[in-house]
């Protein structure tokens, strides 16, 4: 009798238990691999910049020497590196990440059909990992951005790519968290990641992240490990990031970011406490910069932002992707916490500081041909100034290779006008006229050096 109990009950049970098994991904993956495409990289071995700094201080009676000797570095050995995109337009635009196409000599894309394609950068964005890059060619099949971040954790996701080269290779797994702050190198938190469990190895990196409708939901970024390989934590930039900063690039080539001008830190259960909070979440402003849009927007040391333009704060990390995606010269809704109570403020948001070493459309560099970023604290300081836009790349045949500026240099002034951040130096070098020789002032381990520079007519 119980046999046969539970016999009748496993058969009613069937058709939930083959309903409940995996999702079949091959209708998507078939749709999608032919706009995934592997992306090949060749550098210089030596960077042309890489001379050593000494030679910056010889008379100018050598400068046509040293030239010589960066022209012949063109000649050394390549190195190779790879990665993964996908297109996002018919006319062919291609997305990936920043550090895989990062400093490149030449860009090669390759698709599943083996057509392969020379690409040039568009623009890069440092603090997102994205770079745009364009191919010649029309009609290509195409994968459309998410429009909205609706993912769930728990939800499966797929992955292509081409793992250590391996092309278009597929693998699965779920949201594993969302919103996680991973702070860069420079301890920035610009980008809310989505982390799955999905085996992403290097050689992934660029690549799309799809729902089960085929979405593209994330680009691939990063991967935690203590080998090298996949241990199950992977991490990819939200659709929506990519679609605010291939906008910018597209139109602008950089992205411009609001900036607060705030100190921040995390709350424990102590200082809510102590700052009359019932819950330990939101963000705690430890300090103010004088003439920043906080100062002049009300906010003071102690307020704890717990929303900002409609975005909830739990923590401190949630902060600096919520003010980098307000557009320079708009006004945001602050919601705070002070004295033990809630308060809303407007403040009008200014341009973050471009020290996220943005790459141009034209030449890897500006109209100068240079890639420049703001003096950080411990880099690159010179006791004589406090300020001026730091060379972190000078792109070849440019303006400023024939005016023989080298990386590490601080440019002051440009024309009659004192350069105190890159804020100033794009205004100026945006208004800069052709076939007129410019002056100069920059520094150079210790020494101020004034030269010309001229941009070169069409």
């Amino acid at each position: 009798m119980t046999y046969r109990f539970y016999s009748a009950i496993l058969v009613c049970l069937i058709p939930f238990i083959a309903d409940a098994r995996l999702p079949d991904f091959t209708d998507l993956v078939e749709e999608a691999s032919p706009a995934v495409v592997k992306i090949n990289v060749s550098f210089k071995e030596q960077d042309r910049q890489g001379l050593p700094s000494y030679r910056g201080q010889l008379p100018d009676i050598f400068r046509e020497l040293l030239e010589q000797q960066r022209r012949s570095q063109q000649d050394r050995p390549q190195r190779y590196s790879m990665g993964s995109g996908f297109v996002i337009s018919e006319d062919g635009f291609i997305l990936t990440n920043h550090h895989v196409v990062n400093s490149a000599d030449e860009i090669r894309v390759t698709f599943a059909d083996r057509e392969e394609y020379v690409a040039s950068i568009v623009g890069t964005d440092r603090r997102s990992d994205l770079a745009l890059l364009k191919i010649e060619a029309e009609n290509l099949p195409v994968l459309g951005l998410a429009d909205e971040d609706d993912l769930r954790v728990g939800e499966w996701v797929l992955a292509i790519g081409s793992p250590f080269g391996l092309d278009y290779s597929v693998a699965a797994g779920i949201v594993s968290a969302i919103g996680r702050s991973i702070p860069t190198e420079r301890n920035e938190t610009y980008v809310p990641f989505i982390q799955t469990d999905v085996a992403i190895n290097p050689g992934n990196s660029g690549g799309p992240l799809f729902d089960l409708e085929g979405r593209v939901v994330g680009i691939n970024s990063q991967i935690y490990s203590r080998t090298g390989g996949s241990i199950g934590l992977s991490f990819a930039i939200p659709a929506s990031v990519a679609l605010n900063v291939v906008e910018q690039l597209k139109n602008n080539g950089r992205v411009d970011r609001g900036w607060l001008g705030v100190a921040i830190q995390d709350l424990n259960q102590q200082l809510a406490q102590a700052l009359k909070l019932s819950k330990a979440r939101g963000a705690l402003i430890s300090a103010v910069e004088n003439g920043s849009p906080a100062d002049e927007g009300g906010l003071i040391p102690g307020d704890v932002i717990i929303n900002f333009n409609g975005k909830a704060i739990i923590d401190s990390g949630d902060l600096p992707p919520a003010v980098g995606g307000v557009r320079p010269g708009e006004s945001a809704t602050v919601k705070i916490y002070r004295d033990g109570s809630q308060k809303s403020l407007t403040v009008t948001v200014s341009a973050l500081a471009d020290s996220g070493e943005t790459r141009s459309r034209q030449d890897g560099g500006d109209r100068l041909g240079l890639v420049v970023r703001d003096k950080s604290d411990g880099a690159n300081q010179d006791p004589m100034r406090q300020d001026g836009a730091v060379i972190s790349q000078v792109s070849p045949r440019s303006a400023a290779e024939k005016a023989g500026l080298l990386r590490g240099d601080i440019i002051v002034q440009l024309g009659r006008v004192r350069i105190r951040d890159t804020r100033e130096y794009q205004r100026v070098v945006s208004k800069l006229p052709e076939n007129v020789p410019i002056p100069l002032r920059f520094f150079r381990q210790g020494r101020a050096i004034f030269r010309t520079i001229q941009i070169a007519g069409k």
